[in-house]
């Protein structure tokens, strides 16, 4: 029984990420890391000489909370990059993969929609950033052009018609 507890499967322990996904969240960890950090230093130096009594200095309780946010959210994108498995999609292949544009219209209301298909972590409905992982997601994926995407939103059924797929090929080193 021990054995099968220590068995863990790669996909439990890896997140499907596209490879701009991946460079946002190393660039953020990079600049938490030198930024990010040498302005909570800079505040806990300058917090530190204002006031002789720590125990009762508002400014730095307030740069030591600050502080421990900050290491939380490094902490977080480290283990996330860890974890990240980077995701070419495939542009010849004709179907809707992670790290492509899909352009849709809704066939209820005609409404045209265009969503970028990426991986949990870097998903911002905002953005046009929809997660595979998502309803949404999972509904387009390994859809053709022409095909009929059903999902089941908040608001009720939604049928969209999948018009094009897009992917911006890497540029050649």
């Amino acid at each position: 029984m021990s054995s099968i507890a220590a068995f863990k499967p790669k996909a439990l322990s890896t997140t499907v990420i596209t490879r701009e996904g991946l460079a946002r969240l190393e660039a953020e960890l990079e600049h938490l890391l030198t930024a990010g950090r040498n302005e909570i230093a800079e505040r806990l130096r300058h917090a530190l000489s204002t006031d002789a009594n720590a125990a009762e200095n508002a400014d730095l309780n307030q740069a030591r909370d600050e502080q421990a946010q900050l290491e939380r959210r490094i902490a977080i994108l480290e283990e996330r990059i860890r974890s990240a498995e980077p995701v070419d999609p495939d542009a010849f292949n004709g179907v809707v993969d992670v790290g492509e544009r899909v352009r849709l219209r809704d066939l209820e209301t005609g409404q045209r929609l265009s969503y970028d298909l990426v991986g949990s972590l870097e998903s911002d409905v905002f953005a046009g950033r929809v997660s595979s992982s998502s309803p949404l997601g999972r509904a387009l994926i390994g859809l053709r052009k022409g095909e009929v995407a059903v999902v089941d939103a908040p608001r009720g059924r939604r049928r969209l018609k999948v018009l094009a797929i897009e992917t911006s090929l890497p540029a050649s080193g």
